[in-house]
């Protein structure tokens, strides 16, 4: 079972048809929408300021969501793949956008609608990347806007985690 632990008197609080993995850790000020997926090793540490996540968002495999005390909440959108190893800080995500695997999102950036942030790239404090756009790099810049084939498919991937999830609800396994 998850880790969910209320911290300085905040609950975490969670919507319908979510999936914890079992040692995913949710503590403090997080809320998070309907049809959310925490993956193994991730942490979300509202410990020092809130963190709130849209509906239908994965946090895939040891990725960490955090913010600055008193100065940076963490806000992610609808529909949001936070891939393996990311660290999401201080940050504003909004709906349908893809943070690809060992990305760094640090504190006042603004990830636009749609917008697709490379593997391994570090988003800088401050950063507004527009909507419909690609960054990728350290630091993160504009590589070029999002083709309609990639759109297609960062909506799958926030789709195919509520079924991925449905695997580790399945007790067939038991029965062999």
């Amino acid at each position: 079972m998850a880790i969910i632990k209320k911290v300085r008197g905040f609950s975490p609080i969670y919507g319908e048809k979510c999936w914890f993995a079992d040692n995913a850790a949710i503590l403090g000020e997080v809320i998070l929408g309907n049809g959310c997926t925490v993956w193994y090793g991730a942490v979300l540490r509202g410990d020092v300021n809130t963190i709130k996540i849209g509906d239908n968002t994965n946090i895939q495999d040891n990725a960490t969501i955090h913010g600055t005390y008193k100065t940076a909440a963490t806000m992610i959108g609808h529909n949001v793949s936070i891939g393996h190893n990311a660290v999401i800080h201080g940050c504003t995500i909004e709906d349908n956008v893809l943070i690809g695997i060992g990305s760094i999102i640090l504190d006042g950036a603004l990830i636009k609608a749609g917008a697709m942030i490379a593997a391994g790239a570090v988003v800088l404090a401050g950063t507004v990347v527009e909507s419909q756009t690609i960054y990728a790099g350290v630091p993160a810049k504009y590589i070029k806007n999002v083709a309609d084939e990639n759109k297609e498919m960062m909506m799958r991937i926030a789709g195919n985690y509520q079924k991925y999830a449905g695997w580790f609800q399945d007790d067939s396994l038991d029965k062999i």
